[in-house]
Parts: structure tokens; sequence; C-alpha cells
């Protein structure tokens, strides 16, 4: 047999041992009315090329777990993606990626099938989830011909849908650390990131329980009901 696989059309090549892994990806699960403590998440935060969805490119993946209420520090993942065509740009003062480092970074395809391998069927929470959740599936669509459709949380509505008397209606993760007085080792670290959006989901995970929302599905409810009358207030 051919040392590789080559999907149909436009599709990535991959070799056979990735062309299995990839269909042995666990399908995501469905939300129920499992208790919060009872749920394993897993919390993630991608540092990019730019905030172009449609043309800036991935460039690295950190990611914890939420596992029995607590951050499982023994589960936690870090990569870095190779791109050779990568051009240094404005972002890299944001995200301290030096060309070296991302040139000598892990196949894209090896990588991102290591993190859904990491994932498993467990949903996502991401601060400003809409955007990580664009770039991975564009990414993951890309490298591995693989359609994303893990269900993914929002933190960055979770707090001001559960939080509403801190008055920080469209805050951003550092507005958010600082009202929980929270410290992240290092700002847009991919790693680090993730962590202390970790440490506030589970903040908010206990302002979910004193509102009788201890589900997922409790709080994909609400939130629901929350986003609706935003855009009420918005008209």
């Amino acid at each position: 047999m051919s040392q590789f696989t080559w999907f149909t059309g436009r599709g990535p090549a991959l070799l056979e041992a990735q062309l299995d892994r990839r269909i042995g990806l666990a399908a995501p699960a469905s939300l129920d009315h499992r208790p919060l403590g009872e749920q394993r998440l897993v919390v993630l935060d991608l540092e990019t090329s730019g905030f172009d969805m449609k043309r800036d490119q991935l460039l690295s993946i950190g990611a914890v777990v939420i596992e029995r209420g607590a951050i499982d520090l023994g589960q936690q993942f870090e990569c870095t993606l190779q791109r050779l065509d990568h051009k240094v740009g404005p972002s890299v003062l944001i995200h301290g990626l030096a060309p070296s480092q991302i040139a000598a970074g892990s196949e894209p395809a090896e990588a991102l099938l290591a993190f859904m391998e990491f994932v498993g069927d467990s949903p996502l929470l991401a601060f400003h989830a809409g955007f990580d959740q664009r770039m991975l599936a564009r990414a993951l669509k890309q490298s591995l011909g693989y359609s994303l459709r893990h269900r993914f949380f929002d933190v960055a509505e979770l707090a001001p849908l559960l939080c509403p008397q801190a008055k920080i209606p469209r805050g951003g993760l550092d507005d958010w650390t600082r009202y929980f007085g929270l410290q992240a080792q290092q700002r847009h670290h991919a790693s680090a990131d993730a962590l202390v959006t970790a440490e506030l989901a589970l903040i908010l995970f206990s302002r979910a329980r004193r509102q009788q929302l201890d589900s997922l599905q409790a709080l994909e409810q609400r939130l629901a009901g929350w986003r609706r009358r935003q855009k009420v207030h918005l008209i």
C-alpha cells in the first residue's frame, strides 16, 4: 500500500497511520444533566499570526483539563505548529513566538491529531471562544480534512451572565482576572492563558451552582436566553 493516502478534491495528504488516527478520533459527547463537578472539560487558548480568520494561521495551542471540579495539572497540552512559510508580523509583539520556534515546531497534522486525541469527546472552553473555535476548525480542515463538531463554551459570555453585579458586560480576560484577583503567569502565552482561563471557569462554575445551574445543559439553556436579551439591548 502507498505511504500516503490522498483525500479527493483539494484535501490534505496524510500518512496512512495519520489517517487511521483521524478515523479513530472520538466523537464529541452530547450535553447532559451531569453535575459540573463530574465533567471533563478542556480549556484551550490559541496563539495565531493575526486576527483574520480567513488568512492568518494557527501558531500554538495551550490547553489544560478541568476534571472532577478541579484543574488537573497532570493533563496539559502545549504545542507550537511548524509554519515554514510564516512571515513575521505585528502579532509577534503579542505572542512572542520567534520565527525559529515556529520553524522548529511540530508538523501541523501531527500537532492537531495529538491535540484532538488529548481532547477526546470533551467539550471545550475558551475566552472569546468564537475566534478559537473558527481558527481551530479551519486548521483541522486544512491539515486533516477533519470537521470540528465539539461544543464550545465561551468564558467571556459565562462571566457577565453569572456575575452581572461586576458590570463588565464586554470585558476581556484581563478585566475578569483583575475582578477576581487572579494573575496570569505570562499573558499572551497559550498555556498560561489557558490556565488562568481555567481558574476563572472554576470560579464561574461555583457561581453557577449557587444559581442552580449545575450542568452544561443548564448553562447552555441560560446562555441562549442571555444572548437573546443582549441582541434586544443592541437594537
